[in-house]
């Protein structure tokens, strides 16, 4: 089933299946290190990794984005989770639109291994990304003290 492709950067028509980078790599057209298979979704090494172990997961049908096909999008971070199950500390990320970030429009799902002072800085942190796990310990102990939470930084 073919989804409409959401609006790209600009509000112009994102590309469509013919076009897709991430659709040329499900169908063998394109190259890439695949490290899990599964029915509906592959998870692929990115050309620009960012963290050790960083995989991103796409659904083998083209959806354009997180916001077109709620079920492929759900069925995309079951699979995401089941490798995040796996690894521990982790931040699974998706974007929509180029506002937002989003380059490839074809749906997919960052899952990036996290380790301590890993360098990658995320604007919701508490410490900012600078690895000091004092920050981030000091803003966790107000959830910790009420029993809602479990500090990353250990």
């Amino acid at each position: 089933m073919h989804h409409p492709a959401s609006a790209g950067p600009n509000n112009l028509p994102a590309p469509g299946p013919g076009d897709c980078p991430f659709c040329a790599i499900v169908a063998g057209r394109a190259s890439a290190t695949i490290v899990r298979r599964w029915p509906d979704a592959l998870a692929i090494v990115p050309l620009s990794a960012v963290t050790a172990g960083h995989m991103l997961v796409i659904p083998k049908e083209h959806v354009a984005d997180v916001g077109v096909d709620p079920a492929v999008s759900a069925a995309t971070m079951r699979r995401a989770a089941e490798l995040a199950g796996d690894m521990g500390a982790c931040n699974i990320i998706t974007s929509r639109g180029g506002l937002a970030t989003q380059t490839v429009f074809h749906l997919h799902l960052h899952v990036l291994p996290r380790r301590r002072r890993d360098g990658l800085k995320l604007p919701w942190a508490a410490d900012k990304g600078t690895g000091n796990c004092a920050a981030a310990e000091n803003a966790e102990s107000r959830v910790l003290a009420e029993g809602n939470g479990v500090s990353n930084c250990r």
